[in-house]
């Protein structure tokens, strides 16, 4: 999906309006956060925090690595 947003004014900011359509693809609502960062292909904004994505992998590697552990303290 390709969309061409224009800046507008928003009191002393300016801001992007997201079409209905665009919101509800990305389940997003009134209040809701987006976070923009760098990729290769240009900028991204997500709805999902990429600082969250990193601690999640280190927390599976971590899990990983102390699997045997785990397991014998489920026990």
């Amino acid at each position: 999906m390709t969309a061409t947003l224009k800046l507008t004014q928003i009191g002393n900011s300016v801001g992007v309006i997201l079409p209905k359509e665009i919101l509800a693809r990305l389940k997003l609502e009134k209040g809701d956060t987006l976070f923009l960062s760098d990729s290769a292909n240009g900028l991204v904004l997500t709805p999902y925090d990429p600082a969250l994505d990193e601690q999640l992998a280190l927390g599976r590697e971590f899990m990983r690595e102390y699997r045997d552990t785990f397991h014998q303290l489920a026990k």
